[in-house]
This record gives C-alpha cells, structure tokens and sequence, in this order.
C-alpha cells in the first residue's frame, strides 16, 4: 500500500475541499482533483510534513530543524475521535487528509532562482525519504514544486496538499 499525494492551488479552503474532498464536504465524492481541472501534480512519498518541509529548508538556505512553519490541517475538521472513529461515515475513516501549505513555502519555492534549482536537488536527493528517486526524478519533483507555487502566487492562491492512503 503507498501514500499518495497531491499538491494544487485553490483560492480558500472551500474550494480546496470541493476539489479535492469533493462537494459533500463530510464524505469523499465521486471527483478527483483532474477531474475539477486543478493545477495540480501527484507525487508518491513527498509527505508535505516533512519531506516538502526539508525541501523548502534547502530553498530558503536554512536547517531544516529551524523550519517553523507547518501545514495547516483543513479536512477532516477537527477534533479527531478519541480512540478509533466507530462511525463508518466518519470523514476521518476516509484515508483522506487535506492540508493548505504556509504561504510563506509557497512564497520560498516561488522565488527559487531556475539556476539554484540543481544545487537545492542535490541536496533534497541525500535525505534519507527520497531514496525511491533518482537525481533527475528529484529534480524534476523541485521544478514541478517551483513552478506550481508561481502559477498559485501569480493566481492569488493558496497551495494545498490532499494525502490519500
């Protein structure tokens, strides 16, 4: 079994969970993130928490122990059941968890100068959670990050992460 994830831009939290959740807000719909037409990409193993969190450590020049900043939970809603949920309909039986990144790791990855891109590849490549890659997959992954964070800044958005197990 793997963990998927997407990342796409959304303007609030509403729509991110229409797109992504789909239009009953408490219950996975029949959609899926190409399905609306997000701008999105799915990734494997590129956990926002913290894989992403090291990446946008290495953009920014900083230690990854010293990253603040940690996505935001907006679906399932809080509190999470004490003990495991009973409820069959609970959203939390879903496998699904959405998340909104900070804006300020979009802004980060937005501002990634094209010719650090390499430099900041090699580095993310070395952690221990990106062994399922090769450099040029690694790579690739950080122009993919990169430019959706343009495309959501440039939009006035948000970027989002929908964790599907």
């Amino acid at each position: 079994m793997g963990v998927l994830y997407d990342y796409f831009h959304a303007t609030d939290h509403t729509t991110a969970v229409r797109q992504a959740i789909g239009p009953d807000d408490d219950r996975p719909g029949g959609t899926s993130l190409p399905e609306t037409g997000a701008d999105r990409f799915g990734t494997k193993g590129l956990d926002p928490n913290v894989v992403l969190a090291q990446l946008v450590a290495y953009a920014e020049g900083v230690n990854s122990t010293d990253q603040q900043d940690q996505p935001e939970l907006v679906w399932p809603d809080l509190p999470y059941p004490k003990g495991e949920p009973t409820d069959p309909d609970s959203p939390w039986n879903a496998g699904i968890i959405l998340q909104q990144l900070p804006d300020r790791w979009r802004d980060i990855l937005a501002d990634l100068p094209e010719e650090a891109v390499p430099m900041v590849a090699a580095q993310w490549y070395e952690i221990e959670e990106v062994d399922f890659a090769d450099y040029l997959a690694v790579k690739d992954s950080v122009d993919m990050f990169t430019v959706l964070a343009r495309r959501a800044r440039m939009a006035g958005a948000h970027v989002y992460c929908c964790c599907c197990v």
